[in-house]
């Protein structure tokens, strides 16, 4: 490992008193990247004491006027390194609908808006979130002020490009296509069409990315005009800091190791992944019942419901978020401790994605997998894509056993409470008002999924 990583890591933990503008003599400051003061004074009241490495690359290229495509691993600073270069040129020719930040996720769309809104907090930035489960009309009103900057799921932007009277985007002047590799994966390829036929081709575009896909080549050729690639890990890598574990167990025997690791690590915050909605549901209802304090955070919830679940986990009031990988990118969370594979991702690189919600910017952490009989070719491609060999987690099966009834107790009134919510939401037809706080509203797509068929209005109700 290079000096150069050495000081980075350093960098994150620093401990120096005082946040003095000026640091050491070697590492660059904001200002040597280009950003104007009033930006590098944001930085700063933010306690980014130097730039990433990630920035320090990005940031002068499209200050130059480049395009520019940005490879790095999660947690890198990706989000400021294009929205400083946005602030600076709109500080330079003021514009509604200046800039359009399209991203995978609803949550990763608010946390954009939280940075630009930080970041430009001196220069009047407005901002708007456009994504589904949300009501079109509000949305058309917060469109019809025109914010200099719109962050957005392509679902939900083409209905309004489709739908909203007098709402067009020929003036762009900035596309970002954040997490482009998600972007595409999600099958949003369609929308993605569409939005470039409609935006200027006369634009800056900035693709950024996690890993390097044969549909973001693809995308990059088509939209992006003679740019410059920016690669932070050309190997696809986790956090030195992170320690990772896997676990060999009988598929029966999940839910008992579950119970066990959260006893045996209590203390700490926990990130669990789930394979679909309902498994997060099911497992959230056991962990209840068996007195943790878990919410589930997947697709299929309303948007309220997704916010206040994180809000919940943020704020530290729920110790244990059991999610679909819907969170597994970009979100920020500062504390998360220790990362759970219940169910292993199918696709290897989602395994990065998920196990850097823990160590961040510097901190340490631990990711758990556990690997059922059937998931041994998955988890060796894991092995395989990060480089090592994990260790196995020590776990002693007389203790873990001992949790048996208890835990069959708990599935069963686990599967009983599912069943009430399926038969509930039969009953009340969309009403999503449960006191359950994060269960209720839990279920309440599946109806519409049954139906087959689907709203007008929540045409596009995807993530």
């Amino acid at each position: 490992m290079g000096e150069e990583n050495n000081s980075e890591d350093e960098q994150s933990n620093n401990e120096q008193e005082g946040e003095t503008e000026v640091p050491q003599e070697n590492p660059l400051t904001w200002k040597d990247l280009g950003l104007v003061d009033v930006l590098c004074t944001a930085c700063e009241q933010l306690k980014w004491k130097e730039p990433s490495k990630i920035q320090k690359e990005s940031i002068p290229v499209a200050l130059q006027g480049k395009d520019v495509i940005g490879l790095a691993e999660t947690g890198s600073g990706k989000t400021a390194a294009f929205a400083l270069p946005i602030l600076q040129a709109l500080l330079e020719n003021p514009q509604r609908y200046f800039a359009l930040i399209l991203t995978p996720t609803r949550e990763l769309a608010f946390q954009i808006s939280e940075q630009f809104e930080a970041l430009g907090s001196g220069i009047g930035v407005k901002c708007a979130v456009i994504v589904g489960g949300m009501d079109m009309m509000s949305q058309a009103l917060v469109l019809a002020k025109k914010p200099h900057v719109l962050i957005a799921t392509p679902g939900r932007l083409v209905d309004h490009l489709e739908n909203t009277k007098g709402f067009n985007l020929r003036a762009l002047k900035f596309l970002v296509m954040d997490e482009a590799d998600r972007i595409l994966n999600m099958d949003f390829e369609v929308e993605v069409d569409k939005i470039l036929k409609v935006i200027p081709r006369d634009r800056r575009t900035f693709l950024f990315s996690a890993t390097m896909t044969k549909k973001v080549k693809k995308l990059q050729r088509a939209c992006l005009q003679d740019p410059v690639r920016v690669e932070v890990s050309t190997k696809y890598q986790t956090v030195e800091k992170l320690q990772q574990y896997y676990v060999f167990i009988p598929v029966k025997f999940k839910d008992i190791y579950l119970v066990h690791i959260l006893n045996e690590l209590a203390g700490n915050s926990f990130m669990i992944f789930c394979s679909t909605c309902n498994n997060t549901i099911r497992t959230a209802l056991m962990l209840r019942n068996l007195g943790f304090t878990a919410v589930p955070l997947h697709g299929q919830m309303s948007q309220n419901k997704r916010l206040a679940a994180l809000t919940k986990f943020k704020a530290k009031n729920r110790s244990i978020l059991i999610s679909t990988d819907v969170a597994s990118r970009g979100l920020d969370i500062p504390h998360v401790d220790i990362v759970v594979n219940f169910d292993i991702p199918t696709h290897s690189k989602d395994y990065i994605h998920r196990v850097g919600r823990t160590a961040r910017a510097g901190r340490s952490g631990r990711a758990i997998t556990f690997v059922t009989q059937y998931d041994v070719e998955l988890y060796q491609r894991i092995e395989e894509l990060i480089g090592k060999k994990l260790p196995l987690y020590k776990t002693e099966e007389d203790e873990v056993m001992v949790l048996q009834e208890r835990v069959a107790e708990s599935q069963r009134i686990a599967k009983l409470e599912m069943k009430d919510l399926g038969d509930k939401k039969k009953r009340k037809k969309g009403d999503n008002t449960g006191d359950d706080d994060d269960t209720e509203g839990a279920t309440g797509v599946r109806k519409r999924l049954k139906k087959g068929g689907m709203k007008k209005k929540t045409g596009r109700n995807r993530k």
